[in-house]
């Protein structure tokens, strides 16, 4: 492992690649199989928040503990209900379509596993205001890519954004990453954050 490294970041998500660079911080990334699922009567809080924490610690077992490991998990919730990615153009449409001129919730959960007895976390939550959006520009966006590997079936950073009306929260943990909790936890545990426009590469 890279001796420049001084966190793991245990997703495949170039999103959250791209918001860990901003703060400067030295990151190898891993990827790591855990399961998903919601446990009966599991709160969307405590799910997300769980998600978070196994992924980071599993991605710590397979590092052999050698660095810090930061996971993080995002859910969007309409009316108290999960809106996961979509399993199809149509259920895209179909979230599209309720989510349209309403508020829903972003949860944001990231934790930081510095050994298996040693995880600590934090939970950011987003309130997103979309305006009215027109059918036939959700008819044309159910067709790309961009929806089909979302929480909600959007990203707020790409062509969905221009019908984001309010945002009460952080754009970065609707992104998949929120910036000040992951910043709170890095500083805590002594990781140097170098901050924005400095060059320092991440891997």
């Amino acid at each position: 492992m890279n001796e420049l490294t001084c966190i793991l970041l245990v997703s495949q998500s170039p999103r959250r690649r791209e918001l860990l660079k901003l703060i400067g911080v030295r990151f190898e990334v891993l990827s790591a199989d855990i399961d998903e699922s919601r446990l009966k009567d599991e709160s969307p809080e405590s799910y997300v928040n769980r998600l978070a924490r196994d992924k980071a610690l599993a991605g710590l077992h397979l590092a052999g503990n050698a660095k810090p490991a930061l996971g993080a998990d995002t859910i969007v919730l309409l009316d108290g209900e999960i809106l996961g990615k979509p399993e199809s153009r149509s259920h895209a449409r179909a979230m599209l379509h309720n989510m349209s001129g309403r508020d829903h919730r972003v949860l944001s959960a990231v934790a930081l596993a510095r050994d298996p007895a040693n995880v600590e976390q934090l939970l950011n939550t987003t309130r997103v205001t979309f305006s009215v959006i027109p059918t036939a520009w959700i008819e044309m966006y159910s067709e790309l890519d961009e929806p089909m590997d979302k929480a909600g079936a959007y990203a707020i950073q790409g062509l969905a954004g221009q019908w984001v009306s309010h945002i009460e929260g952080s754009y970065s943990g609707v992104m998949g990453l929120p910036l000040f909790e992951t910043a709170e936890l890095l500083r805590s545990a002594g990781v140097p954050l170098i901050g924005a426009g400095s060059g320092a590469p991440g891997s």
